[in-house]
């Protein structure tokens, strides 16, 4: 019986992504010489929690033509078909179906990613979570911070490797508030 109290209590919650606090980025080798890191300035989606039942899920799509390398001549090369290829493919996505918790908190989220049209698994490790009222928006908010790694050629994205490194680090900080 207390077993399906619990059960009973438990409540998925969504929040929905603040854009303007979300920034996708992702690392790699730049021909041995330094580690380049560019992000992603568009992001929409949404994050579902039920801390008590110790599930959740997320649905995250990036703008492909949002990548902000630092350089308008570079955002371009990365946007072209050997990369990113936003013509045909203008956006990347995420859809996480299995959230694990350790404790209170969770620490992983697995599901799909999809780049240039091609769709893999992916874990995403979560470093750090955290949720409390938001002290000027007065409602609930989380924030994230997530890591995975992946192969461009996975995503027939390779050109250049192994001089530019074909193992890549996603970053994502991520803020979402409490959908009303």
């Amino acid at each position: 019986l207390a077993a399906l109290a619990v059960a009973a209590q438990a409540e998925p919650v969504t929040y929905v992504i603040d854009s303007t606090h979300t920034f996708p980025s992702f690392s790699y080798n730049h021909l041995g010489f330094s580690t380049q890191t560019h992000r992603f300035n568009g992001t929409t989606g949404s994050i579902v929690v039920d801390r008590a039942a110790k599930t959740g899920s997320a649905e995250v799509s990036i703008d492909a033509k949002s990548v902000d390398a630092g350089s308008a001549l570079f955002n371009e090369h990365i946007q072209a078909a050997d990369f990113f290829d936003t013509a045909h493919y203008p956006t990347l996505g995420f859809k996480g179906t299995k959230m694990q918790f350790k404790g209170d908190k969770p620490v992983s989220i697995s599901g799909d990613i999809t780049i240039k049209g091609v769709t893999r698994p992916i874990t995403f490790d979560i470093t750090a979570f955290n949720c409390a009222p938001h002290p000027m928006l007065k409602v609930e908010a989380c924030g994230a911070n997530a890591v995975a790694k992946l192969k461009r050629s996975d995503f027939n994205m390779g050109k250049n490797a192994p001089y530019v490194s074909d193992e890549v680090t996603l970053n994502l900080s991520v803020e979402a508030r409490k959908q009303q």
